[in-house]
């Protein structure tokens, strides 16, 4: 597995390549391995160990990047020299920043620091020394859950181990290490289905066999599904649900969304456009959260209010937007405009995002129970799929429930129903929420994870049912 010395040493040797003043290397390590299951049998197990270093140059306003899996000295002298043939035939950009420096993510990780955020461990040893045998017999024990139940099971056990590095030309050194466990689980009954994942960097927050029973619960408790009418209904919302209506919205708080007009925030920051009860931070030092504390290009990640009681507040920027921004019509139209710490690996189309979001409930929160119990007539939603972007700008999308759809009746789960595809504004489901639970770390499938709540939500529109 790369270390920090490694990658220094790599950075050395590929730096006697270079025929131009700017040299930034991004080191990727990873060893990975999955255990997959179905017909409560398993037929695969793979494992893959692999390390990248993608390799970017700058001269005259021009970038470019190549990459290599192999660091030998003729493997590391080709990826330069691509990457500089590559730049060669660019366009020359005016605004092009010089890479970043060290004293400048020494100042962000010291203001961070100041503010209050320590560094939380993400990188657990009995996570990165799970073997083949404990992925099967945590397999072993979903399957006789399935048995005990009657029902056929699918799904995945995986876990890996990853390092990434970034090294320039300008002193920059930052190195992150993380582990990550993550089991997936599909129940299937002859007429109904049940479905939980999870994952964590520490292998001892996952339990299988409780996520096994949970999904086995759903599966038998939706069987022989009721025809619902699709129309406007109350809707319970599991974090799942949850994490993958709202991850559509936040690559458009990236600064540089806003200067492509690309964005549904455009005209929109600094007003109410969610509920009262909306708020929520990115924030990659919360300890639910996962990834490196440095974007693309080293600096430091930064701790962003981005909606605040419903009210659109800050966006995230990565160096080159900031620095665009401060010279555009939009300046002082979008709240602070600073580098964040959020940029993707240059060159790219995208510009930056926040991706370690948290959804703030202080002193408001339900259970999912509490939320059904207060629920005269409503549906409760495990999770949601094949969802798409219908009008970006209203944040209209549509898909379909699955794996555990059930009518609420009188404050209490009445029976399974039949799936429904849905058309809904995301502003308006973020305008509608009547209660949430405690935020926990959530995954899904349409979405990178979060730290999100269930949610009550008013006059959820759904427009037709499906066949199964």
């Amino acid at each position: 597995m790369l270390d920090q010395t490694k990658a220094g040493a790599i950075f050395e040797r590929a730096k006697k390549f270079c025929s131009v003043p700017e040299l930034e290397i991004i080191f990727y390590s990873n060893n990975s391995a999955l255990t997959r299951f179905a017909n409560n049998t398993i037929h695969q197990n793979v494992s893959e160990s692999n390390e990248i270093a993608s390799i970017r140059v700058a001269f005259d306003g021009k970038t470019a990047r190549a990459t290599t899996n192999r660091f030998d000295d003729e493997s590391l002298k080709r990826a330069v020299q691509s990457a500089e043939n590559i730049a060669k035939v660019q366009e020359p950009d005016s605004e092009r920043l010089p890479l970043a420096t060290a004293q400048e993510t020494e100042d962000d990780k010291q203001a961070e620091t100041a503010k209050g955020n320590s560094r939380p461990t993400r990188c657990f040893e009995q996570t990165a020394s799970i073997t083949p045998a404990e992925r099967a017999d945590a397999v072993g024990e979903i399957v006789a859950i399935a048995k005990k139940h009657s029902l056929t099971t699918a799904g995945i056990y995986s876990s890996s181990g990853s390092a990434e590095a970034i090294v320039n030309s300008n002193g920059l050194s930052a190195f992150h290490r993380q582990t990550s466990a993550e089991v997936s689980i599909t129940m299937l009954a002859e007429s109904s289905s049940g479905w939980q994942k999870a994952n964590s960097p520490d292998v001892n927050n996952l339990d299988p066999a409780r996520l096994a029973e949970i999904a086995a619960q759903k599966a038998r408790d939706s069987q022989s599904p009721l025809e619902l009418a699709p129309g406007k209904y109350t809707v319970v919302l599991e974090p799942a649900a949850v994490l993958d209506l709202v991850g559509f919205m936040f690559w458009d708080f990236g600064g540089l969304a806003i200067l492509d007009q690309r964005s549904f925030l455009n005209n929109r920051i600094g007003t109410k456009l969610f509920g009262e009860n909306v708020t929520i931070m990115d924030d990659v030092h919360h300890p639910l959260q996962s990834g490196a504390p440095f974007d693309g290009e080293g600096a430091r990640r930064q701790r962003v209010s981005l909606v605040e009681n419903g009210v659109i507040k800050n966006l995230v920027y990565a160096r080159g937007t900031a620095a665009k921004m401060l010279k555009s019509e939009h300046a002082g139209k979008v709240g602070a405009v600073a580098p964040t710490g959020h940029g993707f690996p240059l060159p790219n189309e995208i510009g930056e995002a926040p991706m370690n979001i948290v959804f703030l409930t202080p002193g408001g929160e339900h259970t999912v129970d509490e939320m059904i119990a207060g629920t005269e007539r409503g549906v409760l939603i495990t999770r949601l799929w094949y969802i798409r972007e219908v009008d970006p700008y209203e944040k209209m999308l549509t898909g379909m429930t699955r794996d555990g759809t059930f009518l609420i009746e009188g404050g209490k789960v009445k029976q399974g129903i039949r799936n429904f595809r849905f058309n809904q504004s995301l502003i308006a489901l973020l305008s509608n929420v009547a209660a949430m639970g405690q935020a926990v770390r959530a995954s899904g499938e349409e979405a990178f994870d979060m730290v999100v709540p269930a949610m009550k939500v008013r006059d959820f529109n759904f427009t037709e049912v499906t066949r199964f």
